[in-house]
């Protein structure tokens, strides 16, 4: 009976917030569409609307209706109209059953919001601490035989670390490091390691992004990127403590830090939809590989977690920056303006609109996102606003 209240309740808040926005719905939009296997939430949405991150307003959840927020293949959905507001609704079939001798049920896996095949590896391998979780960290000092690179069933030796024997760890590798300029609203471009706090130069060899330089600016560390590179098990405590190596896509190598596994359980039913309201200057810290840009399916990071407010599913438009140039027309060459340091002959050309992106993992101060649609790349530094925002 509770669980039926609380469908009810979230039922009106749905219908409550399809009249309170102003709905989108696609021209060509199927009046009825089942579910297939390999559909994503946003895939689904996008068949009905122009904005698929204004999916809540639509989805109508029936509380007669085993699991009804969540959506299955082979789930019939129709678009209605309830007193002019459009309503998405859905028909289940009950799952195949047979006898042999027990019941069996079909078992089904409900659609999530993007694939989780390109999903699931990057959410294990790489994650966001912040500097006080980093400080002291236990760290491999010597490989056996002090070998440059371990492997799987090599031995590695470890500072810092007591546990009990068998315990399973990951070895991690510091990978891109968010921070704030002194002075500047931009919150959290990437940067190498900064004098004075931490090794001025970092090697990546690897890595999930690339480091760029702070021009001796004075930063504040809001979030240390690192990458798992093997999984090891406590073999033999001590100074240092002995670690076998049992699985891993990348070599153990001198210098790298150990975690505990990381069990995040991440929510696999996440919806799209807009954040309101916006918090002012999100921006992409970097982008997947370190590559000039990124497109549909491929990973960034912003530089908004939980303590902004960011959640899962929550969907931003990515912008180029516009930048400043000289206006050669009003200020020609040999002018005085020309001539001069004066920036009255200065113009900010308009930022340009080049996907959406949707956060899929929050940490404190720094999130995950993926590219899901676009006209152009996504690259590090795009501005990010609300995701109605196209021009």
């Amino acid at each position: 009976m509770i669980r039926k209240l609380i469908y009810l309740i979230l039922s009106t808040m749905l219908v409550g917030a399809a009249a309170a926005q102003d709905v989108s719905i696609r021209a060509d939009h199927p009046d009825e569409y089942v579910v297939v296997k390999g559909d994503t939430l946003w895939d689904i949405s996008a068949r009905f609307l122009d904005k698929p991150w204004q999916w809540p307003a639509i989805w109508h959840v029936n509380p007669q209706v085993a699991n009804p927020h969540l959506i299955y293949p082979g789930d019939r959905l129709s678009l209605v109209y309830d007193d002019g507001q459009a309503r998405l609704v859905m028909n289940r079939d009950k799952p195949v059953q047979r006898l042999s001798p027990d019941i069996h049920v079909t078992q089904r896996k409900a659609v999530t919001a993007i694939p989780l095949s390109v999903l699931k590896p990057f959410i294990k391998d790489a994650r966001v601490i912040s500097a006080d979780q980093l400080e002291g960290l236990p760290y491999v000092v010597a490989n056996y035989e002090e070998r440059y690179n371990a492997t799987v069933s090599d031995r590695t030796y470890v500072r810092g670390l007591s546990g009990e024997v068998g315990q399973e760890y990951s070895i991690v590798r510091r990978g891109n490091i968010y921070y704030t300029l002194d002075g500047d609203k931009r919150r959290g471009v990437k940067s190498k390691y900064h004098k004075g706090q931490v090794p001025e130069r970092m090697e990546v060899p690897g890595g999930f992004w690339r480091p760029v330089n702070t021009w001796g600016q004075k930063v504040d560390i809001i979030g240390y990127e690192v990458y798992e590179v093997s999984r090891a098990v406590l073999a033999k405590n001590g100074d240092p403590a002995i670690l076998e190596i049992v699985s891993g896509q990348r070599e153990v190598q001198q210098g790298d830090l150990i975690l505990p596994v990381d069990d995040y359980a991440w929510d696999e039913q996440f919806m799209p939809r807009a954040m309101e309201p916006m918090p002012e200057n999100l921006r992409v810290l970097a982008v997947e590989g370190g590559n000039i840009g990124v497109g549909q399916l491929q990973m960034v990071s912003i530089s908004g977690g939980a303590r902004q407010g960011v959640e899962a599913g929550h969907v931003f438009s990515a912008f180029s920056p516009g930048e400043q140039i000289r206006d050669k027309v009003k200020y020609p060459a040999g002018s005085m303006a020309d001539m001069s340091t004066w920036d009255g002959d200065k113009v900010t050309l308009p930022a340009e609109y080049n996907a959406h992106i949707m956060v899929i993992r929050v940490f404190d101060e720094v999130s995950y996102a993926m590219v899901m649609d676009g006209a152009r790349l996504v690259s590090e530094f795009d501005i990010l606003r609300h995701p109605d925002e196209k021009l």
